[in-house]
């Protein structure tokens, strides 16, 4: 158990070191963007990256739920926030490997931990195109059209989501990697209501979005809904295009375009640029106020080391 403990204690450091190098090393080219932004501005943008933030760990709080492994909402923040920032770290794997250990100190199963990481992600990908979809179009024309064959990806990721699809898929992956199938399968219920958090995610960004773009001086109904969408876009393009690592460079092409009918280029990237910088620091601050509440909580599963399914470490 000590060995573990040093384990996540050396990944949190690790972590945390290049989360905050993230920050650091961008302050230089959005300082004179930030210098343009009040600070209400600048505080209500924080927020909403938080709210925004929250909406994803109880979308992927709900697809576990679903899967059988309910949490309290204290351990739930925990393991997703600070699971979340092995982003920062290179590699991939790290916020999923993250979650699956935090997640077997309160009875998670890791494939199930699995299941309920990756689901996410076609979860955010379809609703962020419909978002866009919806935001995009009639507001932006010419400016994102390049990026309308994104649309096509919408009527496969609805199929892709149908429960029966996924239970499916999942258990033939457990099934290859010698595990054993679901106890409890996705329900139509679990996935929707997963689906009303990630919208509720993309309008919280949205926000985020706009009051930067506003202290930028694009105001007006306008210019928020193009905030919403543009966010959106690109997120999901930068998911798409998996040859930049975290969607670095690519995501902030789609949004100056989607920004381009209300923001001149040079306010447009200094918008995505500060975007970036404070969603940094909101993945920072969710993962320190979860660890806190989760200190302060009283464990829902106390005395619960390890999944059902899963032999523990050695």
């Amino acid at each position: 158990m000590s060995g573990r403990k040093v384990v996540r204690l050396l990944f949190l450091a690790v972590a945390l070191g290049f989360g905050v190098w993230a920050v650091a090393s961008r302050w230089t080219e959005v300082s004179e963007g930030f210098a343009r932004l009040s600070w209400p501005e600048l505080g209500g943008s924080l927020l909403a990256v938080i709210a925004a933030l929250g909406c994803g760990m109880m979308m992927w709080r709900a697809l576990l739920g679903d899967l059988g492994s309910p949490l309290a909402f204290p351990d739930a923040a925990k393991i997703f926030f600070v699971g979340q920032l092995g982003k920062y770290i290179p590699g991939s794997l790290w916020p999923v490997l993250a979650q699956m250990e935090m997640g077997r100190d309160h009875g998670v199963p890791r494939s199930r931990s699995a299941a309920a990481f990756f689901l996410t992600y076609p979860v955010y990908l379809g609703s962020g195109l419909l978002t866009a979809a919806v935001t995009l179009p009639v507001l932006a024309g010419g400016s994102v059209a390049r990026f309308a064959w994104l649309l096509l990806l919408i009527p496969v990721l609805a199929a892709a989501l149908h429960p029966s699809v996924v239970n499916w898929g999942i258990n033939r992956g457990l099934r290859l990697l010698r595990k054993p199938p679901l106890e409890r399968p996705l329900t139509r219920r679990g996935v929707l209501v997963a689906c009303g958090w990630a919208f509720g995610g993309w309008a919280a960004y949205g926000t985020h979005l706009a009051l930067i773009v506003h202290g930028l001086s694009a105001t007006g109904p306008k210019a928020v809904l193009l905030s919403v969408g543009a966010f959106a876009l690109a997120w999901c393009l930068g998911f798409v295009v998996v040859v930049a690592p975290a969607g670095a460079g690519v995501r902030e092409v789609a949004m100056i375009a989607a920004l381009a009918p209300v923001l001149h280029q040079d306010a447009a990237i200094a918008a995505t640029l500060c975007s970036r910088l404070i969603v940094s620091v909101g993945d920072l601050v969710c993962a320190g106020l979860a660890g806190i509440s989760a200190r302060r909580a009283t464990p829902a599963l106390s005395g619960v080391t390890s999944g059902r399914d899963d032999p523990p470490m050695e």
